[in-house]
């Protein structure tokens, strides 16, 4: 008799949760019909870590695609008013990319529906297993291994305070 693979268990798992997530947030942004795809809000929320307007060819290295994709991301989105290529003050030969007013109200709904997308995911659970969940994502994402507050380690030995936003996670601010 063959025992069940349980780290392949847990990946189809992890596999079957990202898709709901990604079905739930897709849902939601069609419900606020702000005419971007998936892969456009991918863009707007990755031109909103910068300081400063972007080359094209950062964006493409962050979001690890080829410059072409970002280009046509780009594109449709310079099209909906949403960002706008600038020029580089000190090369003229280098375009920036930046985001409008509008872009930044798309920007500020997007972080609504897919902190409504978390909050539905989680709604079955009670605070502290979101704060365990969050302490076993951190893990996860970031190779940490502090549990979150109020959960002892199973070693017994005590751990630093480790504070979990379990919708956005750690430092995330999309």
């Amino acid at each position: 008799m063959d025992t069940p693979d349980a780290d392949g268990l847990l990946a189809e798992q992890l596999l079957r949760l990202t898709r709901r997530v990604h079905r739930i947030q897709k849902r939601r942004l069609q419900s606020r019909g702000l005419g971007i795809t998936p892969a456009q809000s991918r863009l707007l929320r990755t031109l909103a870590h910068y300081g400063s307007p972007p080359r094209m060819a950062d964006l493409a290295e962050r979001l690890e695609v080829v410059p072409r994709a970002v280009t046509t991301l780009v594109d449709g989105l310079e099209a909906s008013g949403k960002v706008r290529r600038v020029p580089d003050p000190t090369n003229r030969r280098v375009i920036r990319i930046e985001l409008t007013e509008d872009g930044g109200r798309v920007l500020r709904e997007l972080h609504g529906a897919r902190r409504e997308a978390a909050e539905d995911i989680l709604a079955p659970l009670t605070g502290q297993q979101r704060a365990v969940l969050g302490g076993l994502l951190d893990t996860l994402v970031d190779g940490t291994s502090a549990p979150p507050d109020g959960v002892e380690p199973a070693d017994g030995t005590s751990a630093p305070p480790h504070g979990v936003d379990i919708v956005r996670g750690p430092g995330r601010a999309c």
